[in-house]
């Protein structure tokens, strides 16, 4: 038997199975660190964070067949306690052998599940050397970017300390060459490319792609420069999605877009309030503040904890019916909602579902359905407690009270899903005998 390690050598690694595949494969056990493709010999090196996780990856593996893209593949302990520079280089990948070695890198970011922006590549190439400038672009490989040092060595040890790592945990991983150009030519400073030796460029306006000659960046949604570095703090659930959605997105979610402030429109103005609001959409996210419009009673903003949270939001939530209203839901035209006495703030709520247990809410993410499920419920509660406090809201076909782990839990079956999301936006955080009750939907179809 191999001596556990870190690193893990997966065999039977077809042509067919790409990079992220096999980030898909392992990442719900932890992060990875590095990835090394050997597509000569159909084989591939994975190092985990820590050795633990690549145990629980192995364990995990042993009783279930691993199959990527209809093809079994093998997992073992490497023998490689540790994967090196050597390692790395040793992918055989022709483009690696034909580039020499300058000072301009083409990096191409594999399971991208946030934007990359200049500053962000910026922040990460910059403690190697003097960056003059970033080109970023979409390509078919995926997102890409040139980036120039101002010397050879800088880029060098870049490269070196750099390739196959992730820029956020989980996701957003390096993939590095050496460029055969010569030099970058910027026309604009904006937040598809820079020049750090020219601050004086133009910015150009917002929408069109700065560098033809190099790729189309003009269908990804753009971070503000000034945002970068709140974007750096707000991606720290990013493991929690990679390991939510391991098998994909949901169909539609790009997992690009970096507005976190909603629109919502065609509200019932006599029922619906901040707190209903926040009931609501914290299925989907964190929730930082609500503003009510009072100059337009039917539309609210909604500041979501991040872009990939206000996205699922629009998602599950457009066309749902609220209070005999269709919701119609759009991204706003402001970055953020600014504090002021009419807004109603959350960011510090404890209520806000994904401070705790984020990959099992991810998990649960769905358009509002005729079933919710309740917990947090008092020891002693009853259906028919439950029935009473819900029957205001529509004509509830079955309940079903139940035990996980000691604690009372119930699932509640309305007539329709309006009536149900009712019930969840008035009766959430409610209290029954001085238990405060957590209400969310339910994807079962039946008791």
């Amino acid at each position: 038997m191999t001596e556990p390690s870190k690193v893990i050598h997966i065999r039977n690694v077809g042509h067919e199975i790409s990079e992220n595949d096999l980030l898909q494969l392992v990442q719900p056990f932890g992060v990875v660190t590095k990835l090394v493709m050997l597509r000569a010999k159909n084989q591939a090196l994975l190092q985990m964070h820590d050795l633990t996780s690549a145990v629980n990856v192995l364990q995990y593996y042993t009783s279930v067949q691993p199959s990527v893209r209809g093809r079994n593949v093998y997992i073992q302990f490497s023998s490689h306690q540790e994967l090196t520079t050597a390692d790395q280089n040793s992918q055989g990948r022709k483009g690696d052998q034909d580039s020499q070695p300058n000072r301009i890198l083409l990096v191409t970011i594999h399971h991208m599940l946030y934007p990359i922006t200049v500053e962000v590549l910026h922040q990460v190439f910059s403690p190697y050397g003097f960056v003059e400038k970033i080109v970023t672009f979409q390509k078919s490989a995926g997102f890409q970017a040139l980036i120039q040092y101002q010397s050879r060595q800088s880029a060098l040890q870049a490269r070196s300390s750099l390739q196959g790592r992730n820029i956020y945990d989980g996701c957003c991983q390096l993939d590095i060459q050496f460029s055969n150009l010569n030099e970058l030519q910027v026309n604009y400073n904006n937040e598809r490319s820079r020049d750090f030796t020219n601050p004086s460029l133009p910015t150009e306006q917002r929408g069109k792609s700065s560098q033809h000659s190099y790729g189309d960046a003009g269908s990804l949604y753009a971070l503000q420069a000034s945002g970068a570095r709140v974007a750096f703090a707000q991606m720290g659930n990013a493991a929690a999605i990679a390991a939510a959605f391991s098998s994909g997105l949901p169909p539609g979610v790009t997992g690009t877009n970096d507005r976190c402030t909603l629109l919502a429109t065609n509200l019932n103005p006599d029922k619906i309030d901040e707190d209903k609001l926040f009931n609501l959409f914290s299925i989907y996210g964190n929730i930082v503040r609500i503003k009510l419009l009072r100059n337009k009673p039917d539309h609210a903003l909604v500041q979501m904890g991040d872009g990939f949270q206000a996205e699922l939001a629009v998602h599950f939530l457009k066309g749902a019916l609220l209070f005999g209203k269709r919701l119609e839901l759009n991204f706003s035209k402001y970055p953020n909602i600014t504090p002021a006495a009419d807004t109603h703030e959350y960011a510090g709520s404890s209520l806000n579902r994904f401070n705790n247990n984020a990959v099992k809410n991810y998990k649960y993410c769905c358009s509002p359905t005729k079933m919710i499920h309740l917990s947090s419920l008092p020891q002693d509660v009853t259906e028919e407690d439950i029935v009473t406090h819900l029957e205001e809201h529509g004509t509830i076909v079955n309940v079903k009270l139940f035990e996980v782990n000691g604690k009372k839990q119930a699932l509640v079956l309305f007539e329709d899903e309006e009536q149900a999301t009712e019930a969840l936006v008035c009766k959430h955080a409610n209290t029954i005998d001085r238990s405060v009750i957590r209400i969310s939907f339910s994807q079962l179809q039946s008791i």
